[in-house]
């Protein structure tokens, strides 16, 4: 499914996305998807994230209304808890580690519900593969 269209009301809220499903196809040599026709639909949504690869974390309102801090490469700082410096707000995978393959953004997600586990309970049986790897509020 792709995404075409965010759709908002007269505050500038998004209310709803718009998308219709695809097919992949081989285009003069180069893998595209293309629109499978009939299987347009509308989705109510009250937020909507773009989780786009390579970019960084996106600064602005949600962020800043978090109150997390950065790493000198602009990611989300962390400590070895995977709190950032909001000690509610916790980070995992890209948005800390920056760039980086999908096994490490799903082991470090293991690790950080742990860490969140633990703040939450006072202790956890969940595993931990792996420790950050940005430690800057240290």
């Amino acid at each position: 499914m792709t995404t075409t269209e965010f759709v908002g009301d007269e505050a500038g809220k998004v209310t709803a996305l718009r998308g219709h499903q695809v097919e992949l196809r081989m285009e003069h040599g180069h893998p595209t998807f293309v629109p499978v026709p009939g299987t347009a639909f509308e989705m109510a949504a009250d937020l909507v994230l773009l989780a786009l690869g390579f970019t960084g974390p996106e600064r602005g309102s949600m962020l800043d209304h978090l109150g997390v801090a950065y790493d000198q490469r602009g990611n989300v700082a962390r400590d070895d808890n995977w709190q950032t410096a909001n000690e509610r707000v916790f980070c995992c995978g890209d948005m800390g580690r920056g760039q980086s393959l999908i096994v490490w953004a799903i082991a470090e997600g293991r690790s950080c519900a742990a860490s969140v586990d633990r703040f939450l309970m006072g202790d956890t049986l969940l595993p931990t593969p792996v420790e950050p790897t940005s430690m800057a509020l240290r």
